[in-house]
C-alpha cells in the first residue's frame, strides 16, 4: 500500500517546487516593473503583463492543481484495492510525465512537446482509471 503513496507525495512535493519557483521568478519580475498590486484590476490583468517565461512557472502551477486531482483519487483508490507492482508503474511514469510537463512548460513553452506529454500522461491515468474500476468490479 505505502509503494503506491510514494507517487502522491512525490507529486505534491513537485508541486510545492512549482509553486516556489513561481514565486522566485514573479517576485522579482513584479520588483523590475514596479508594479503595485491594484486588488481593483480585473483577475490576472496585472500578471499579464509579466514576461512570458515569468508566467509559464504560474501557468504550469495551475495546471498542476487541474488533472492531478484525479491522478490523486485514483492513486489513493489503488493504494486501497490493488497496490500491485504495475500499479506503482504507471503511478510513477504519471508523476514523471507531469515533471517532464513542468520543465518544458516552465522552461520553453513548446506547446507540441507539452501536448504529447499530457496526452502520455492522460493515457497512463486511463490505465490506473480501468485498472483501479477493474479491481472494483
Amino acid at each position: 500500500m505505502h509503494a503506491l503513496l510514494a507517487p502522491v507525495v512525490a507529486l505534491v512535493a513537485w508541486t510545492h517546487v512549482m509553486w516556489l519557483w513561481m514565486y522566485a521568478t514573479r517576485i522579482p519580475a513584479m520588483q523590475r516593473a514596479k508594479m503595485r498590486l491594484d486588488s481593483s484590476a480585473p483577475r490576472g490583468e496585472q500578471m499579464a503583463t509579466l514576461p512570458a517565461p515569468v508566467r509559464w512557472k504560474a501557468d504550469n502551477y495551475n495546471h498542476l492543481m487541474e488533472q492531478p486531482t484525479l491522478f490523486y483519487a485514483i492513486a489513493i483508490v489503488l493504494a486501497i484495492v490493488d497496490p500491485d507492482r504495475p500499479n506503482q508503474i504507471l503511478a510513477w511514469a504519471y508523476v514523471g510525465s507531469r515533471v517532464a510537463h513542468s520543465l518544458v512548460q516552465s522552461l520553453v513553452n513548446k506547446i507540441e512537446v507539452r501536448f504529447s506529454l499530457f496526452a502520455i500522461g492522460s493515457l497512463i491515468l486511463f490505465a490506473l482509471t480501468a485498472r483501479a474500476a477493474w479491481a472494483l468490479s
